[in-house]
């Protein structure tokens, strides 16, 4: 057993209190990750309101350092810096066709609060809580990940930064690069610039797309939009998007992404494209049921309004090209990034639910010291 401080999940509405806890040591294929830091995402705040997390330990953007190996890991070893990722089994059907974010046994190890087996790696005062979040639930000074979804980099920027590169960033990203394969001279609009929204404009911006629309109604946001690659900033609340869209890019843009998981947005982002146009549908709303008022008249222009989980990316491929990327000052994530100790990460929740803080991080190398 590990002793670990986590961030501990009691009660949908309440907040997290950061508690002792015990760590299981590393099976066969895990591996045992001391965390740096940790990116908070919206996923992480939906689930802590199903009761299968009260109590439990989220956090799904960790990175660090290895510490200890499975007997059967092969791919890392303790010194390693690690980004962690989603879990995907490499061997199912969809993963085989390099579909790794829709990989068939990823269900249960990615959201259901434990192992394959249904067991829980984390114990609060004797009792198994819920944890293995992601094959990892990284709020916490220490994890234990599953050799798939732990990817090593070898970055220039502090290890504490890199965690949300296994998500947020690695979503927006993804969609770009993967699901919709954008190419030079391409034009994209993106609604919506939180963490994803701004990821794909760097991603966009890196693949040569043109024009890069963004849709959002907070300046500021524009404006860092603007500063990471968009050609033109649309404020949603003050124009009609769609037809500034279509006279920036007459007929339409190839390709849109929704990025907030609002039926009126996914609708504009269907009008934008121009006839045989791809929307990514990005965005996730808990409380819609219903995607969007799309008209069959929409969509007989041969528009595809494609779902996409996690960029349709294979992280182990994905992240150290985004790592790479970086390094030659086309992504630069970590201008994102607004870093908060561990101990305030109601205050780093709040400040992400206000639109103050694009992407938070919790900074545990402090926490680690002290034991």
């Amino acid at each position: 057993m590990v002793t670990i401080t986590a961030a501990i999940a009691d009660g949908p509405d309440g907040p997290f209190v950061l508690r002792t806890a015990d760590l299981d040591e590393p099976r066969d294929h895990e591996v045992l990750v001391r965390i740096a830091g940790v990116g908070i995402c919206h996923t992480d705040l939906t689930k802590k309101k199903a009761a299968e997390f009260n109590p439990g330990v989220l956090g799904h953007e960790g990175a660090g350092t290895v510490e200890r190996v499975g007997s059967a890991v092969t791919s890392l070893k303790p010194g390693d810096t690690v980004v962690l990722s989603f879990f995907a089994c490499h061997h199912c059907r969809n993963c085989d066709a390099g579909h790794e974010a829709y990989c068939e046994n990823g269900r249960v190890q990615n959201y259901a609060g434990t192992r394959a087996d249904g067991s829980r790696p984390i114990r609060l005062d004797g009792t198994p809580i819920a944890s293995s979040f992601f094959s990892q639930s990284s709020f916490a000074t220490y994890a234990i990940a599953h050799e798939n979804n732990a990817v090593r980099v070898e970055s220039d920027l502090p290890t504490e930064l890199l965690g949300p590169l296994g998500c947020g960033f690695l979503t927006g990203a993804g969609a770009v690069i993967n699901a919709l394969e954008v190419g030079a001279g391409q034009g994209i609009a993106i609604f919506g610039a939180g963490a994803v929204g701004l990821a794909a404009v760097m991603a966009a911006k890196a693949v040569g797309a043109n024009p890069i629309i963004i849709v959002d109604i907070v300046p500021e946001r524009l404006e860092r939009a603007r500063t990471l690659g968009a050609t033109h900033a649309i404020k949603g609340d003050d124009v009609d998007a769609v037809a500034e869209i279509q006279t920036i890019a007459p007929g339409g843009v190839d390709f849109t992404l929704e990025c907030v998981g609002h039926p009126r947005l996914l609708a504009q982002a269907v009008v934008s494209l121009r006839p045989t146009g791809v929307c990514g549908l990005l965005g996730l709303n808990p409380d819609t049921s219903v995607i969007a008022p799309i008209t069959m008249d929409q969509l007989l222009h041969g528009r595809t309004v494609k779902g996409i989980i996690e960029g349709d990316s294979d992280p182990q491929k994905l992240i150290p090209h985004l790592v790479d990327l970086n390094r030659q000052g086309l992504f630069p994530f970590e201008t994102l990034i607004r870093s908060y100790p561990f101990d305030r990460i109601n205050d780093a929740v709040a400040d992400m639910k206000a639109g103050t803080t694009v992407k938070p991080v919790l900074i545990l190398d402090s926490v680690n010291k002290d034991k």
